[in-house]
């Protein structure tokens, strides 16, 4: 037996079971080549059709470049979360350009560190104020009525930094918060951190299966525990490593 094959992930927030490193990584192939069937009707075969289209997000956010202005922001967000109608879409917009200088802010307090490497103070309410836990609590306070949007289009311009929480992911992450804890995005770092080799060799295993990203590369871990994250709170676990084995194989 390999050392790969014998590598797990304890991740209390996606479940009190060890997932296994292959698990892990038929999940996210899943996400990321998995696809489903959709019957739609068009001008030219009015009778309608069927056809295979991704299932999950993948080609609409994580393989895309980052955005160069706002407008191509928002699209990120809508390519994960959904369309919007005009009224959202100025709100993402103008989310987004108030929150520059807390973006601006989070990254200098970083100093070049990804989530992950972060020290503990950092996401403590002991270190407060002006930490990256204090920052990140008050852009999820201020993203607004689509902060799901926002936060999509936040993590996607700094992978390494800003992690992808949704009203979903982070109701999982509450029961595991610690006194002391700046927000759930301690959660997420203290199982990075504890599973920091686990997670390097998803990233290696990811990156041989899903190797034509181009410039964009493989997602962060931090991108990947949301990923495991989601899978399991939406109860789409199981589809995403069926439909990774099948890929693979």
């Amino acid at each position: 037996m390999t050392t790969r094959a014998r590598t797990v992930l304890s991740l209390p927030s996606v479940g009190p079971d060890p997932l296994a490193l292959g698990a892990a990584r038929d999940a996210v192939v899943g996400y990321a080549r998995g696809t489903r069937w959709l019957r739609f009707r068009s001008p030219g075969v009015p009778e309608g059709r069927w056809a295979q289209v991704p299932a999950y997000g993948w080609s609409r956010f994580d393989a895309c470049p980052a955005g160069e202005h706002l407008d191509a922001d928002v699209l990120l967000g809508e390519g994960l979360h959904g369309r919007l109608d005009p009224a959202g879409w100025h709100a993402v917009h103008d989310a987004l350009d108030s929150l520059a200088p807390l973006d601006e802010a989070l990254v200098a307090r970083a100093d070049g560190r990804p989530f992950w490497d972060l020290p503990d103070d950092e996401l403590s309410v002991l270190g407060e104020p002006g930490t990256v836990g204090a920052l990140l609590r008050r852009i999820g306070e201020d993203a607004g009525a689509h902060a799901g949007h926002v936060i999509a289009a936040l993590h996607h311009r700094r992978p390494a930094l800003v992690p992808h929480l949704t009203r979903t992911t982070r109701r999982a992450l509450l029961p595991h918060l610690e006194e002391g804890d700046s927000g759930v995005e301690a959660v997420v770092r203290r199982e990075l951190r504890a599973n920091e080799d686990a997670f390097g060799e998803l990233e290696a295993a990811v990156r041989a299966d899903v190797g034509d990203v181009g410039e964009v590369g493989v997602p962060t871990r931090l991108r990947l525990h949301d990923v495991l994250l989601w899978l399991a709170t939406t109860l789409r676990l199981p589809h995403a490593q069926q439909e990774g084995r099948r890929v693979r194989e």
